[in-house]
């Protein structure tokens, strides 16, 4: 599961590698060859040098028609350092596997798409030697989906919709929307999509409102989302239990524990590994032989 908005919008289209091709079709008129197999590659572009280059989702798309590369970049605000490496990328890729690159930036705001889409011209201004020019996704060109047959037609495609529009007149509309487009799909991919859509909207008002539909709504992969945040919950209280049971038994017995070993004990969340402590904290002399 992703774990930050930003990583939502590009892992989107790992969990469903032939969404860029519906996305761009229908939001920007471009096709794409068709795909007959997606894998998706590593996305360290580091050299020998020390500088890192780190793409977000880099897939390696093979067709009938040709082999091509589409990096796919999440800009949740404009960085002028992050959209020179955009150039590098595509260079790197074209030359390590001698096909096609498309770079695909998806933007959850206006702003940023407008900055994005502005051509990356390198070399003199008479004639530039590079000219990046990315495709780009944004509120202002992604379909937003209010209709319930769109909805159900492509729930992932409405998801992404979701995450585009979350600052927009529409959010609300999409989110209603999208709720109802899960309960046509099975509960367990509705419940991990209705959790995606929760991370993807961090925290804004549409999230507000996301959590608003999923605590009163009654479908079946509601029930399961419901079972598996109890789980993940019990999960957590045990593992914080266990944490302090581990700061209780050194601070009884005297071990000082500096600061960061106390938020590294309480960070943990792994059971096995804080049962593991707590048995050394029973004779351990100092922190170190705790995590020795």
């Amino acid at each position: 599961m992703v774990k930050a908005a930003h990583e939502a919008l590009h892992r989107i289209f790992q969990d469903d590698s032939v969404l860029f091709t519906r996305a761009l079709r229908k939001a920007l008129g471009v096709t794409l060859p068709t795909p007959r197999a997606i894998s998706v590659i590593n996305t360290d572009l580091t050299e020998i040098e020390p500088m890192e280059r780190r793409a977000d989702t880099i897939l390696y798309v093979e067709s009938a028609e040709t082999d091509h590369i589409v990096i796919i970049e999440s800009q949740t605000t404009t960085d002028d350092a992050k959209r020179r490496s955009w150039p590098y990328y595509v260079a790197y890729l074209h030359s390590k596997y001698d096909v096609p690159v498309t770079l695909l930036v998806v933007c959850p705001n206006a702003t940023t798409a407008a900055w994005a889409r502005s051509p990356i011209h390198i070399g003199l201004d008479s004639h530039a030697s590079i000219m990046c020019r990315p495709l780009v996704l944004g509120p202002d060109n992604v379909p937003a989906i209010v209709s319930i047959d769109d909805a159900a037609d492509d729930v992932v495609l409405t998801v992404f919709s979701a995450l585009t529009h979350k600052d927009g007149a529409n959010a609300d509309r999409i989110l209603r929307t999208l709720a109802d487009a899960l309960d046509t799909i099975d509960p367990p991919s509705a419940a991990y999509l209705a959790e995606f859509t929760e991370v993807g909207l961090a925290q804004t008002t549409a999230a507000q409102t996301w959590r608003s539909l999923l605590s009163t709504m009654t479908y079946p992969y509601q029930s399961l989302l419901r079972s598996q945040w109890r789980a993940e919950g019990r999960a957590e209280g045990r593992a914080e239990g266990e944490a302090l049971s581990v700061l209780r038994v050194l601070d009884r017995r005297g071990v000082h524990v500096p600061e960061d070993a106390r938020q590294r004990i309480m960070a943990c969340t792994d059971t096995a590994t804080l049962e593991s402590w707590l048995d050394r904290a029973l004779t351990a002399g100092t922190i170190d032989d705790v995590f020795a």
